[in-house]
């Protein structure tokens, strides 16, 4: 199988915060992987680290064949192209309008599009999230899980290899919770993306998980399917599916 994530003996701390100890996670091209853990485990820090918002104070991370840690600005953002981020806010611009919004990486990235092929890419991504009435709506006019869906439509504009979603279903209601943990399934079908699905949310994570990575104590304490993890007899991982 082909690597698309390689992460080896990562290490992070804040003071004397250990969050990360030897942390490994091996990500597979076509596959979701979830990073489970409690709030405040350092699941979030993992992402940022992989995308290069956090440098670690250890090891070593691999990327589409790329040493993350050793790219200068301008790889690092043509790395960025290739690997989405899906905040755990959406990070929608207030100001724009949600075609705008959209509009922003292309432009950002430079993307040489005519008007006509900026338009194609604009309405693409809001079908592929079923909310193509909106691209002219502001973010103040979007529900909690419409916001949702145009922040994963402005990933998907690049068309990204991989995408990193951080917390995806966090703050949403149930039955959102739900439609957004589908919504990422059908993106890989669709996309053929890799991801890495940051959460505690166990509804999403039976969703979306080809396989979990449990993150405890800063390490990979265990690595299986959703099945696998479930049947486990470790009180350590039983009090995920309790």
């Amino acid at each position: 199988m082909e690597s698309v994530i390689s992460i080896q003996h990562l290490s992070k701390s804040f003071g004397n915060n250990e969050v990360l100890k030897d942390f490994k996670l091996e990500v597979f091209k076509g596959e979701n992987v979830v990073v489970l853990g409690k709030s405040g485990s350092g699941k979030s820090v993992l992402i940022k680290c992989i995308i290069g918002l956090i440098s670690p104070d250890q090891g070593s991370i691999h990327v589409l064949d790329q040493d993350v840690l050793h790219l200068d600005t301008d790889e690092m953002d043509l790395m960025r192209v290739k690997v989405g981020f899906l905040f755990q806010s959406n990070a929608l611009y207030d100001s724009m309008s949600v075609r705008e919004n959209l509009e922003f990486p292309l432009r950002r990235h430079g993307k040489d599009l005519s008007p006509d092929e900026m338009d194609k890419a604009v309405k693409e991504a809001l079908e592929s999230v079923g909310l193509a009435h909106t691209e002219y709506m502001m973010p103040a006019e979007l529900s909690g899980g419409m916001k949702k869906r145009i922040a994963i439509a402005r990933t998907l504009i690049l068309k990204p290899e991989i995408i990193l979603y951080d917390e995806p279903t966090t703050g949403l209601d149930p039955i959102t919770g739900k439609e957004i943990s589908e919504l990422i399934l059908e993106i890989q079908k669709v996309y053929k993306t890799s991801s890495v699905i940051i959460s505690h949310d166990m509804h999403c994570v039976k969703i979306v998980a080809n396989r979990i990575v449990m993150l405890i104590d800063g390490k990979c304490y265990a690595d299986g399917t959703y099945e696998e993890l479930e049947a486990s007899d470790d009180e350590r991982i039983k009090q995920f599916f309790d």
